[in-house]
């Protein structure tokens, strides 16, 4: 879902920080619950919370959540990103650094339902624990 500079409000910026709080938690819950069955398969499990910036409605701020698969002790086979929100400045439609004249600043908010999260989470996680 895309939201415009005066979007911004105290509703969008606590609905921000809830996502990233519940999708935070539930990524932790993943890797207690899946981190010894991807062990007995010999593979290794790992969940991340990222976030840029500390302004959710400033350009360059943004969140997501990512669980890594790798083999045991080796490199990694696959990484899967969700991005929860993104806060850029653009320009005629072209994501730019720098404020200019005419740029605007938008958001950028995941508009999955917390259940299409959850189960495409462990889709993910099930495809490499399939025999």
């Amino acid at each position: 879902m895309k939201f415009q500079q005066t979007d911004f409000t105290e509703e969008l910026l606590e609905k921000i920080k809830h996502t990233e709080w519940t999708l935070k938690e539930y990524i932790e819950r993943l890797l207690r619950e899946y981190k010894s069955i991807f062990a007995k398969k010999n593979l290794d499990l790992d969940t991340g919370f990222n976030k840029e910036g500390n302004d959710p409605f400033m350009p360059g701020y943004s969140s997501s959540v990512s669980i890594g698969i790798a083999e045991k002790h080796k490199e990694l086979i696959d990484l899967h990103t969700i991005k929860i929100w993104e806060c850029q400045r653009s320009l005629i439609g072209m994501p730019i650094s720098r404020k200019i004249p005419g740029s605007k600043i938008f958001g950028e908010l995941l508009d999955e339902t917390f259940e299409e999260l959850e189960d495409e989470l462990k889709e993910y996680m099930n495809e490499f624990l399939v025999d």
